[in-house]
């Protein structure tokens, strides 16, 4: 197996982090011997969280696309935003027009470098690192202020991460924090990890605060992620579970089983 080479002095790579997991399961390679054995141990429990990662991703390359082809939509922040693979939001939003703008989001020292490195002869993209429950911080940086004009619409991106927030931040006040800051016409794209089983909730809430040192929140239920939305327009089909998300077509993978789903939707802002 191919592994990442690239190792800073500054970073545990003994305490396994969700988005070296997350890169795991999309069959990456920058990930650490304890990111490898965290989540083949939580397939042993769950183990349709691999195919669950895949749906995700797809679901976040459809969002993308469908907000920037149908909407007009040239400017992405991209909260959480893990390490890069393959068609990442820049790329796909590219397609549809070179213009467009995206802002990376992680707290994750290792996705800032690895980032930047696959960034750096795109103007047009940036990586930030930040906690992502830091809305000022992220909308008044300086990358953030080069790359996107909070006068016209933006799309903020919220794609497998707020089970990462625990309850004290309030998912739900951040997306109203973050949306109070964009202008009419802009999209919150948003998913997280539900389960309607309260054994696996507990389980895999439990497994993944004590095995990444603390950094995680909690695995909630639909009716929680549909109180995040409260008051905005959501867009068609609605909040579902991802793989249903206007999939590109009848052949198109869905979940297979629902031990765990990622759940969620696109709601318009004004």
């Amino acid at each position: 197996m191919q592994t990442t080479s690239w190792r800073p002095d500054a970073i545990d790579t003994t305490v396994p982090s969700v988005a070296r997991m997350y890169d795991y399961y999309l069959g990456g390679s920058d990930h650490y011997a304890a990111d490898r054995a965290a989540s083949e141990e939580l397939l042993k429990r769950v183990p349709s969280t691999r195919a669950l990662a895949v749906n995700n991703r797809r679901f976040l390359r459809r969002a993308v696309r469908v907000l920037a082809r149908d909407y007009g939509i040239r400017q992405f922040i991209d909260h959480g935003s893990g390490l890069p693979t393959r068609d990442n939001v820049h790329q796909v939003a590219q397609e549809v027009d070179p213009d467009c703008r995206v802002v990376y989001i992680d707290n994750d020292p290792i996705v800032l470098a690895h980032g930047r490195a696959l960034l750096d002869e795109n103007e047009r993209t940036t990586v930030v690192q930040a906690d992502l429950r830091d809305t000022e911080g992220i909308l008044r940086h300086e990358e953030t202020r080069r790359l996107i004009d909070f006068t016209r619409p933006v799309a903020a991106l919220f794609v497998s991460v707020l089970h990462c927030i625990p309850d004290e931040s309030d998912p739900a006040a951040l997306l109203r924090r973050v949306a109070g800051a964009l202008a009419p016409g802009s999209f919150l794209v948003v998913c997280q990890l539900v389960s309607e089983r309260p054994e696996i909730r507990g389980y895999v809430t439990d497994f993944m605060a004590e095995t990444t040192g603390g950094t995680w929140g909690r695995v909630r239920e639909e009716c929680e992620v549909r109180g995040y939305l409260d008051g905005f327009e959501i867009l068609e089909p609605g909040l579902v579970e991802v793989s249903q998300w206007r999939p590109d077509s009848d052949l198109a993978p869905v979940q297979q089983t629902d031990e765990w789903i990622e759940w969620g939707g696109i709601a318009r802002i004004g």
